[in-house]
């Protein structure tokens, strides 16, 4: 069983698809997947609605141009996975983990991200858009230039995250200690910036 990040292991998985590339046409709408290991598989241009995926793994695979509406991928792992021009939209992800992945052109619209472990994912430039990532693990996470709007961070692990040049407005910041985090032009609304002066200690007024 593989060892997943936090020291906890990896879903067992039952079944394995190994080295298949789906046909570009392929939709995968309302289909369901528990306990599957996708392996070195290609899913580029692929689209999901409402499409669910319970303890699953997948490794070394390519979600680029892909689409996901309305989906799930619960407590799932990946690891080495490529998400270039990849989309989310209303997706559920609570528990999942990434480990190693690559994203560029990285797009978040809604949906409950609870959980999530992203430790060190370079996120740089990502959107995030009213997306709930109450707990998610962003250690050290770089979110260089990324646009977090309305996302909810609550008790999220923000310890020595990269915000520089990020636009945070809208965002809860209750969960950050500027003093271990980078903030250098990073864009901040009236009320997040009350929350951080508080959070140094300094009174105003």
């Amino acid at each position: 069983m593989a060892e997943r990040l936090g020291g906890r292991p990896a879903p067992a998985t039952d079944t394995t698809v190994h080295n298949r590339d789906w046909d570009v046409e392929q939709d995968l709408s309302g289909q369901s997947f528990t306990r599957v290991a996708f392996l070195d598989v290609d899913l580029s241009e692929m689209s999901s609605r409402q499409a669910t995926f319970t303890d699953c793994t997948f490794r070394q695979c390519r979600f680029n141009a892909s689409e996901h509406t309305g989906s799930a991928f619960l407590n799932c792992t990946f690891t080495r996975c490529r998400f270039f021009d990849t989309q989310f939209v209303d997706c559920k992800l609570s528990g999942s983990m990434f480990d190693g992945c690559t994203y560029e052109l990285f797009t978040v619209t809604g949906g409950d991200w609870s959980y999530v472990g992203l430790p060190g994912a370079n996120l740089t430039r990502a959107t995030f858009t009213g997306t709930r990532l109450r707990e998610a693990d962003l250690t050290a996470a770089r979110l260089r230039k990324a646009t977090l709007h309305r996302v909810d961070l609550t008790d999220a692990l923000l310890h020595r995250v990269d915000l520089t040049q990020a636009d945070l407005r809208g965002t809860d910041l209750t969960a950050l200690d500027p003093r271990n985090a980078e903030l250098q032009g990073a864009r901040i609304d009236p009320d997040q910036a009350l929350v951080l002066v508080t959070a140094l200690g300094l009174r105003v007024g």
